[in-house]
Protein backbone atom coordinates (compact mmCIF):
# COMPACT_ATOMS: atom_id res chain seq x y z
CA UNK A 1 0.00 0.00 0.00
CA UNK A 2 1.14 3.62 -0.52
CA UNK A 3 3.05 5.18 2.34
CA UNK A 4 0.20 7.65 2.81
CA UNK A 5 -2.06 4.78 3.85
CA UNK A 6 0.38 3.07 6.17
CA UNK A 7 1.88 6.17 7.75
CA UNK A 8 5.00 4.05 8.29
CA UNK A 9 8.52 3.74 6.93
CA UNK A 10 8.38 2.53 3.33
CA UNK A 11 11.22 0.02 3.58
CA UNK A 12 10.16 -3.30 2.13
CA UNK A 13 10.00 -6.34 4.41
CA UNK A 14 13.19 -8.33 4.73
CA UNK A 15 13.46 -11.65 2.92
CA UNK A 16 14.00 -13.29 6.32
CA UNK A 17 16.53 -15.98 7.25
CA UNK A 18 15.95 -19.67 6.59
CA UNK A 19 17.36 -20.56 10.01
CA UNK A 20 18.69 -18.75 13.07
CA UNK A 21 21.62 -16.54 12.04
CA UNK A 22 24.95 -17.02 13.76
CA UNK A 23 26.04 -13.57 12.52
CA UNK A 24 23.70 -10.61 12.81
CA UNK A 25 26.25 -8.07 11.58
CA UNK A 26 29.24 -8.07 9.21
CA UNK A 27 32.35 -5.89 9.11
CA UNK A 28 34.15 -6.61 5.82
CA UNK A 29 37.71 -5.27 5.61
CA UNK A 30 38.74 -5.32 1.94
CA UNK A 31 42.43 -4.81 1.17
CA UNK A 32 42.22 -3.32 -2.33
CA UNK A 33 44.92 -4.52 -4.71
CA UNK A 34 45.58 -8.06 -3.50
CA UNK A 35 47.84 -8.62 -0.44
CA UNK A 36 50.87 -10.83 -0.93
CA UNK A 37 49.94 -14.06 0.82
CA UNK A 38 53.50 -15.41 0.93
CA UNK A 39 54.71 -12.26 2.67
CA UNK A 40 51.96 -12.33 5.30
CA UNK A 41 50.40 -15.72 6.03
CA UNK A 42 51.45 -18.43 3.55
CA UNK A 43 54.91 -19.32 4.86
CA UNK A 44 57.14 -20.93 2.22
CA UNK A 45 60.60 -21.63 3.69
CA UNK A 46 61.55 -23.86 0.74
CA UNK A 47 61.77 -20.74 -1.42
CA UNK A 48 64.78 -19.41 0.50
CA UNK A 49 67.13 -21.65 -1.51
CA UNK A 50 65.47 -20.80 -4.83
CA UNK A 51 66.23 -17.08 -4.95
CA UNK A 52 66.41 -15.87 -8.56
CA UNK A 53 65.83 -19.33 -10.03
CA UNK A 54 63.13 -19.74 -12.64
CA UNK A 55 59.63 -20.80 -11.70
CA UNK A 56 59.35 -24.38 -13.01
CA UNK A 57 57.02 -24.95 -15.95
CA UNK A 58 55.59 -27.89 -13.98
CA UNK A 59 54.31 -25.42 -11.39
CA UNK A 60 52.97 -22.78 -13.73
CA UNK A 61 51.46 -25.36 -16.12
CA UNK A 62 50.78 -22.71 -18.76
CA UNK A 63 48.42 -20.79 -16.51
CA UNK A 64 47.21 -17.38 -17.54
CA UNK A 65 49.39 -14.36 -16.72
CA UNK A 66 48.63 -10.67 -16.80
CA UNK A 67 50.05 -8.57 -19.63
CA UNK A 68 52.27 -6.89 -17.02
CA UNK A 69 54.51 -9.96 -16.74
CA UNK A 70 53.55 -12.23 -19.65
CA UNK A 71 56.31 -10.63 -21.74
CA UNK A 72 59.07 -11.20 -19.20
CA UNK A 73 61.95 -13.31 -20.44
CA UNK A 74 62.14 -15.01 -17.04
CA UNK A 75 59.98 -15.62 -13.99
CA UNK A 76 62.59 -15.46 -11.18
CA UNK A 77 61.51 -16.62 -7.73
CA UNK A 78 61.44 -13.97 -5.02
CA UNK A 79 61.43 -15.54 -1.54
CA UNK A 80 59.81 -13.43 1.14
CA UNK A 81 62.35 -11.23 2.89
CA UNK A 82 60.26 -11.27 6.06
CA UNK A 83 60.64 -13.54 9.06
CA UNK A 84 57.80 -15.85 10.10
CA UNK A 85 56.95 -17.52 13.38
CA UNK A 86 54.22 -19.83 14.61
CA UNK A 87 51.68 -18.41 17.03
CA UNK A 88 48.85 -19.53 19.28
CA UNK A 89 47.59 -23.00 20.01
CA UNK A 90 46.63 -23.38 16.35
CA UNK A 91 50.25 -22.84 15.28
CA UNK A 92 49.49 -20.39 12.49
CA UNK A 93 52.54 -18.95 10.73
CA UNK A 94 52.41 -15.14 10.60
CA UNK A 95 54.87 -12.61 9.18
CA UNK A 96 56.83 -10.29 11.44
CA UNK A 97 54.94 -7.39 9.83
CA UNK A 98 51.72 -8.39 11.61
CA UNK A 99 52.70 -8.69 15.29
CA UNK A 100 49.26 -7.80 16.62
CA UNK A 101 47.44 -10.13 14.25
CA UNK A 102 49.83 -12.83 15.44
CA UNK A 103 48.58 -12.27 19.01
CA UNK A 104 45.02 -13.23 18.10
CA UNK A 105 45.41 -16.15 15.68
CA UNK A 106 43.35 -18.38 17.97
CA UNK A 107 40.42 -15.98 17.46
CA UNK A 108 40.73 -16.14 13.67
CA UNK A 109 39.64 -18.58 10.99
CA UNK A 110 42.27 -18.61 8.22
CA UNK A 111 41.54 -19.72 4.66
CA UNK A 112 44.81 -20.19 2.76
CA UNK A 113 43.20 -21.73 -0.32
CA UNK A 114 40.96 -19.02 -1.71
CA UNK A 115 40.91 -18.86 -5.50
CA UNK A 116 39.21 -16.97 -8.31
CA UNK A 117 39.20 -16.79 -12.11
CA UNK A 118 39.60 -12.99 -12.20
CA UNK A 119 43.13 -11.75 -12.81
CA UNK A 120 42.65 -7.95 -13.01
CA UNK A 121 41.36 -5.61 -10.33
CA UNK A 122 38.00 -4.37 -11.58
CA UNK A 123 36.55 -7.80 -12.40
CA UNK A 124 38.26 -9.38 -9.38
CA UNK A 125 36.89 -6.90 -6.83
CA UNK A 126 33.48 -7.07 -8.47
CA UNK A 127 33.63 -10.89 -8.34
CA UNK A 128 34.43 -11.18 -4.65
CA UNK A 129 31.96 -8.45 -3.70
CA UNK A 130 29.04 -9.36 -6.00
CA UNK A 131 29.66 -12.92 -7.16
CA UNK A 132 30.14 -11.81 -10.78
CA UNK A 133 33.01 -10.27 -12.71
CA UNK A 134 30.56 -8.00 -14.54
CA UNK A 135 29.54 -4.98 -12.49
CA UNK A 136 25.91 -4.15 -11.84
CA UNK A 137 24.98 -7.04 -9.53
CA UNK A 138 24.11 -6.62 -5.84
CA UNK A 139 27.08 -6.85 -3.50
CA UNK A 140 27.25 -8.97 -0.36
CA UNK A 141 26.25 -6.00 1.81
CA UNK A 142 23.14 -5.41 -0.29
CA UNK A 143 22.18 -9.08 -0.03
CA UNK A 144 22.58 -8.87 3.76
CA UNK A 145 20.37 -5.78 3.85
CA UNK A 146 17.75 -7.46 1.65
CA UNK A 147 17.85 -10.64 3.67
CA UNK A 148 17.93 -9.38 7.25
CA UNK A 149 16.60 -5.83 7.08
CA UNK A 150 17.35 -3.01 9.48
CA UNK A 151 17.97 -3.02 13.23
CA UNK A 152 18.08 0.78 13.49
CA UNK A 153 15.64 2.91 11.51
CA UNK A 154 17.76 6.02 12.18
CA UNK A 155 20.89 4.72 10.42
CA UNK A 156 21.50 3.00 7.07
CA UNK A 157 21.40 -0.77 7.02
CA UNK A 158 24.58 -0.94 4.90
CA UNK A 159 27.43 1.60 5.25
CA UNK A 160 30.64 1.94 3.22
CA UNK A 161 33.84 3.60 4.45
CA UNK A 162 36.90 4.15 2.24
CA UNK A 163 39.97 4.43 4.48
CA UNK A 164 42.97 6.48 3.36
CA UNK A 165 46.25 4.51 3.46
CA UNK A 166 49.31 6.28 4.81
CA UNK A 167 51.20 5.24 1.66
CA UNK A 168 49.54 6.24 -1.61
CA UNK A 169 52.14 5.01 -4.09
CA UNK A 170 49.66 3.01 -6.18
CA UNK A 171 45.95 3.54 -5.57
CA UNK A 172 43.42 1.38 -7.37
CA UNK A 173 40.22 2.93 -8.66
CA UNK A 174 37.10 1.84 -6.80
CA UNK A 175 33.62 3.24 -7.24
CA UNK A 176 30.05 3.07 -5.98
CA UNK A 177 29.39 0.28 -8.49
CA UNK A 178 30.90 -2.02 -5.85
CA UNK A 179 28.26 -1.14 -3.27
CA UNK A 180 25.26 -0.65 -5.52
CA UNK A 181 22.14 -2.71 -4.96
CA UNK A 182 22.15 -3.93 -8.57
CA UNK A 183 18.77 -5.44 -9.38
CA UNK A 184 17.69 -5.39 -5.71
CA UNK A 185 15.54 -2.43 -4.60
CA UNK A 186 17.57 0.75 -4.23
CA UNK A 187 17.07 0.88 -0.46
CA UNK A 188 19.64 -1.93 -0.16
CA UNK A 189 22.52 0.05 -1.73
CA UNK A 190 25.43 0.96 0.52
CA UNK A 191 25.52 4.47 1.94
CA UNK A 192 29.03 5.88 1.65
CA UNK A 193 30.24 7.90 4.62
CA UNK A 194 32.93 10.45 3.82
CA UNK A 195 36.20 10.28 5.73
CA UNK A 196 36.76 14.05 5.88
CA UNK A 197 34.37 16.84 6.80
CA UNK A 198 30.73 15.99 7.35
CA UNK A 199 30.30 12.20 7.01
CA UNK A 200 27.23 12.79 4.84
CA UNK A 201 26.97 15.74 2.48
CA UNK A 202 24.30 18.26 3.52
CA UNK A 203 23.70 16.42 6.79
CA UNK A 204 23.26 19.84 8.38
CA UNK A 205 20.54 22.30 7.43
CA UNK A 206 21.74 25.42 5.57
CA UNK A 207 22.15 28.58 7.61
CA UNK A 208 18.77 30.15 8.26
CA UNK A 209 16.82 26.93 7.61
CA UNK A 210 15.38 25.59 10.89
CA UNK A 211 14.34 21.97 11.34
CA UNK A 212 10.67 22.92 11.04
CA UNK A 213 11.23 24.29 7.54
CA UNK A 214 13.16 21.18 6.52
CA UNK A 215 10.32 19.03 7.86
CA UNK A 216 7.70 21.05 5.95
CA UNK A 217 9.76 20.74 2.74
CA UNK A 218 10.09 16.98 3.14
CA UNK A 219 6.37 16.62 3.83
CA UNK A 220 5.69 18.38 0.54
CA UNK A 221 8.12 16.17 -1.35
CA UNK A 222 6.65 13.10 0.31
CA UNK A 223 3.14 14.05 -0.81
CA UNK A 224 4.32 14.54 -4.40
CA UNK A 225 6.21 11.23 -4.38
CA UNK A 226 3.23 9.39 -2.91
CA UNK A 227 1.03 10.82 -5.66
CA UNK A 228 3.51 9.54 -8.25
CA UNK A 229 3.64 6.17 -6.51
CA UNK A 230 -0.17 5.88 -6.58
CA UNK A 231 -0.14 6.49 -10.33
CA UNK A 232 2.89 4.42 -11.32
CA UNK A 233 3.47 1.87 -8.56
CA UNK A 234 7.24 2.13 -9.11
CA UNK A 235 8.97 0.65 -6.01
CA UNK A 236 11.91 3.00 -6.53
CA UNK A 237 9.58 5.92 -5.72
CA UNK A 238 8.89 4.26 -2.37
CA UNK A 239 12.65 3.91 -1.94
CA UNK A 240 13.05 7.64 -2.60
CA UNK A 241 10.45 8.48 0.04
CA UNK A 242 12.19 6.24 2.54
CA UNK A 243 15.63 7.70 1.77
CA UNK A 244 14.41 11.26 2.34
CA UNK A 245 12.93 10.23 5.69
CA UNK A 246 16.08 8.34 6.66
CA UNK A 247 18.20 11.36 5.75
CA UNK A 248 16.05 13.52 8.04
CA UNK A 249 16.49 11.10 10.94
CA UNK A 250 20.22 10.84 10.24
CA UNK A 251 20.61 14.54 11.00
CA UNK A 252 20.35 13.50 14.63
CA UNK A 253 21.78 9.98 14.56
CA UNK A 254 24.95 10.52 12.49
CA UNK A 255 26.52 13.29 14.62
CA UNK A 256 26.05 11.09 17.69
CA UNK A 257 27.51 8.10 15.83
CA UNK A 258 30.63 9.92 14.69
CA UNK A 259 31.30 11.76 17.98
CA UNK A 260 34.22 9.80 19.40
CA UNK A 261 34.59 12.00 22.48
CA UNK A 262 32.60 9.43 24.46
CA UNK A 263 35.19 6.70 23.81
CA UNK A 264 37.51 5.94 26.71
CA UNK A 265 41.28 6.33 26.46
CA UNK A 266 41.60 2.57 26.91
CA UNK A 267 39.32 1.89 23.95
CA UNK A 268 41.14 4.39 21.72
CA UNK A 269 44.43 2.75 22.68
CA UNK A 270 43.18 -0.59 21.38
CA UNK A 271 43.04 0.82 17.85
CA UNK A 272 46.38 2.59 18.01
CA UNK A 273 47.62 6.18 17.62
CA UNK A 274 45.51 6.93 14.52
CA UNK A 275 42.16 6.12 16.15
CA UNK A 276 41.11 9.78 16.16
CA UNK A 277 42.64 10.61 12.76
CA UNK A 278 39.70 11.03 10.35
CA UNK A 279 39.83 8.66 7.41
CA UNK A 280 42.56 6.41 8.78
CA UNK A 281 41.97 2.67 8.83
CA UNK A 282 42.05 2.79 12.65
CA UNK A 283 39.38 5.48 12.67
CA UNK A 284 37.11 3.61 10.25
CA UNK A 285 37.34 0.34 12.20
CA UNK A 286 36.42 2.17 15.41
CA UNK A 287 33.45 3.72 13.59
CA UNK A 288 32.52 0.24 12.32
CA UNK A 289 32.31 -1.03 15.90
CA UNK A 290 30.12 1.92 16.85
CA UNK A 291 27.89 1.19 13.86
CA UNK A 292 27.26 -2.48 14.60
CA UNK A 293 26.74 -1.52 18.25
CA UNK A 294 23.90 0.70 17.01
CA UNK A 295 22.40 -1.91 14.73
CA UNK A 296 23.98 -1.22 11.34
CA UNK A 297 23.76 -4.56 9.59
CA UNK A 298 26.79 -4.45 7.27
CA UNK A 299 29.87 -2.21 7.30
CA UNK A 300 32.24 -2.36 4.33
CA UNK A 301 35.71 -0.81 4.70
CA UNK A 302 38.07 -0.48 1.73
CA UNK A 303 41.80 0.05 2.33
CA UNK A 304 43.81 0.75 -0.82
CA UNK A 305 47.44 0.43 -2.06
CA UNK A 306 47.95 -3.36 -1.75
CA UNK A 307 48.87 -3.74 -5.45
CA UNK A 308 52.58 -4.43 -5.02
CA UNK A 309 53.97 -4.78 -8.54
CA UNK A 310 57.19 -3.15 -7.35
CA UNK A 311 58.87 -1.83 -4.21
CA UNK A 312 57.03 -4.30 -2.00
CA UNK A 313 59.61 -3.83 0.74
CA UNK A 314 59.04 -0.08 0.68
CA UNK A 315 55.26 -0.23 0.74
CA UNK A 316 54.13 -3.39 2.51
CA UNK A 317 55.36 -2.27 5.96
CA UNK A 318 53.24 0.89 5.69
CA UNK A 319 50.19 -1.16 4.73
CA UNK A 320 50.67 -3.53 7.62
CA UNK A 321 51.18 -0.72 10.12
CA UNK A 322 47.93 0.81 8.91
CA UNK A 323 45.84 -2.30 9.52
CA UNK A 324 47.57 -4.59 12.03
CA UNK A 325 46.87 -2.79 15.31
CA UNK A 326 43.33 -1.66 14.33
CA UNK A 327 42.33 -5.19 13.31
CA UNK A 328 43.54 -6.51 16.63
CA UNK A 329 41.82 -3.65 18.46
CA UNK A 330 38.56 -4.24 16.62
CA UNK A 331 38.44 -7.92 17.60
CA UNK A 332 39.32 -7.16 21.23
CA UNK A 333 36.77 -4.36 21.39
CA UNK A 334 34.00 -6.52 19.97
CA UNK A 335 34.90 -9.33 22.38
CA UNK A 336 34.89 -7.08 25.43
CA UNK A 337 31.42 -5.75 24.51
CA UNK A 338 29.92 -9.17 23.83
CA UNK A 339 29.52 -8.33 20.13
CA UNK A 340 32.00 -10.71 18.51
CA UNK A 341 29.76 -13.77 18.68
CA UNK A 342 27.17 -12.01 16.53
CA UNK A 343 29.51 -9.95 14.33
CA UNK A 344 31.36 -11.60 11.46
CA UNK A 345 34.63 -9.82 10.63
CA UNK A 346 36.15 -10.60 7.21
CA UNK A 347 39.68 -9.62 6.07
CA UNK A 348 41.12 -10.12 2.59
CA UNK A 349 41.71 -8.87 -0.94
CA UNK A 350 40.48 -9.81 -4.39
CA UNK A 351 43.34 -12.18 -5.33
CA UNK A 352 46.91 -13.04 -4.33
CA UNK A 353 50.40 -12.37 -5.68
CA UNK A 354 52.97 -14.36 -7.65
CA UNK A 355 56.00 -16.01 -6.10
CA UNK A 356 57.98 -14.84 -9.12
CA UNK A 357 59.20 -11.28 -9.29
CA UNK A 358 57.88 -8.52 -11.50
CA UNK A 359 60.59 -6.03 -12.39
CA UNK A 360 63.92 -5.76 -10.61
CA UNK A 361 64.82 -8.41 -8.05
CA UNK A 362 67.16 -8.21 -5.08
CA UNK A 363 67.07 -10.10 -1.81
CA UNK A 364 65.85 -6.93 -0.11
CA UNK A 365 63.21 -5.78 -2.59
CA UNK A 366 60.99 -7.12 -5.34
CA UNK A 367 57.56 -6.82 -6.90
CA UNK A 368 54.79 -9.37 -7.40
CA UNK A 369 52.11 -9.64 -10.08
CA UNK A 370 48.43 -10.57 -9.66
CA UNK A 371 47.79 -14.22 -8.87
CA UNK A 372 44.24 -15.64 -8.84
CA UNK A 373 45.20 -19.28 -8.19
CA UNK A 374 45.56 -18.95 -4.41
CA UNK A 375 45.34 -16.31 -1.71
CA UNK A 376 44.64 -16.01 2.03
CA UNK A 377 41.68 -14.49 3.86
CA UNK A 378 40.57 -14.65 7.48
CA UNK A 379 37.31 -14.39 9.39
CA UNK A 380 36.55 -13.85 13.07
CA UNK A 381 33.41 -14.10 15.16
CA UNK A 382 29.90 -14.45 13.82
CA UNK A 383 29.89 -18.23 14.05
CA UNK A 384 33.17 -18.78 12.20
CA UNK A 385 35.47 -21.39 13.73
CA UNK A 386 38.30 -19.75 15.69
CA UNK A 387 41.82 -21.16 15.57
CA UNK A 388 41.21 -22.79 12.18
CA UNK A 389 43.79 -23.07 9.39
CA UNK A 390 42.03 -24.32 6.28
CA UNK A 391 43.60 -25.19 2.95
CA UNK A 392 47.17 -25.64 1.72
CA UNK A 393 49.19 -24.45 -1.23
CA UNK A 394 52.30 -25.92 -2.84
CA UNK A 395 55.84 -24.87 -1.89
CA UNK A 396 55.61 -21.99 -4.35
CA UNK A 397 52.27 -20.63 -3.07
CA UNK A 398 51.18 -21.01 -6.67
CA UNK A 399 48.69 -23.90 -6.73
CA UNK A 400 46.30 -25.26 -4.12
CA UNK A 401 47.10 -28.79 -2.97
CA UNK A 402 44.40 -29.26 -0.32
CA UNK A 403 40.87 -27.98 0.39
CA UNK A 404 40.31 -25.30 -2.27
CA UNK A 405 37.76 -22.56 -1.51
CA UNK A 406 36.27 -20.74 -4.46
CA UNK A 407 34.70 -17.31 -4.04
CA UNK A 408 31.28 -18.94 -4.50
CA UNK A 409 32.04 -21.36 -1.65
CA UNK A 410 33.09 -18.44 0.52
CA UNK A 411 29.86 -16.57 -0.26
CA UNK A 412 27.77 -19.67 0.43
CA UNK A 413 29.49 -20.06 3.81
CA UNK A 414 29.03 -16.40 4.77
CA UNK A 415 25.35 -16.60 3.83
CA UNK A 416 25.04 -19.73 5.97
CA UNK A 417 26.42 -17.78 8.94
CA UNK A 418 23.85 -15.07 8.21
CA UNK A 419 21.07 -17.67 8.28
CA UNK A 420 20.54 -18.32 4.56
CA UNK A 421 20.61 -21.30 2.26
CA UNK A 422 22.44 -19.75 -0.68
CA UNK A 423 20.43 -21.81 -3.19
CA UNK A 424 17.10 -20.54 -1.82
CA UNK A 425 18.15 -16.97 -1.11
CA UNK A 426 16.95 -15.38 -4.35
CA UNK A 427 15.44 -12.34 -6.02
CA UNK A 428 13.33 -12.57 -9.18
CA UNK A 429 14.86 -10.44 -11.96
CA UNK A 430 14.49 -10.73 -15.74
CA UNK A 431 12.57 -13.95 -15.32
CA UNK A 432 15.24 -15.68 -13.23
CA UNK A 433 15.59 -16.37 -9.50
CA UNK A 434 18.91 -14.54 -9.15
CA UNK A 435 21.26 -15.36 -6.29
CA UNK A 436 24.66 -14.25 -5.00
CA UNK A 437 26.28 -17.60 -5.80
CA UNK A 438 24.79 -17.67 -9.32
CA UNK A 439 24.15 -20.99 -11.11
CA UNK A 440 27.59 -22.61 -10.93
CA UNK A 441 28.33 -25.13 -8.17
CA UNK A 442 28.97 -23.68 -4.72
CA UNK A 443 29.17 -25.36 -1.34
CA UNK A 444 29.16 -24.36 2.29
CA UNK A 445 32.49 -25.21 3.98
CA UNK A 446 31.47 -26.78 7.33
CA UNK A 447 35.06 -26.75 8.62
CA UNK A 448 34.91 -22.95 8.70
CA UNK A 449 31.85 -22.89 10.96
CA UNK A 450 32.05 -23.20 14.73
Amino acid sequence: PPAAETGADTRGPAFGPHFAPRAKHVIYLHMVGGPSQMDLFDYKPAMADKFDTDLPDSIRMGQRLTTMTSGQARFPIAPSKYQFAQHGECGMWVSEMLPNTARMVDDLCFIRSMHTEAINHEPAISYIQTGNMVTGRPCLGSWASYGLGSENEDLPTFVVLVARPSNTEQIQAISARLWSSGYLPGEHAGVSFRTAGDPILYINNPDGVPESVRRTTLDGLKALNEHAYDRLGDPEIATRIQQYELAFRMQASVPELTDLSTESAATLDLYGPDALKPGSFANTTLLARRMVERGVRFVQIYHNNWDHHGNLAGRMPDQCRDVDRPCWGLIQDLKSRGLLDETLVIWGGEFGRTIYCQGGLTRENYGRDHHPRCFTMWMAGGGSRPGTIYGETDDFSYNIVKDPVHIRDFHATVLKLLGFDHERFTFRYQGLDQRLTSVEPARVIPELIA
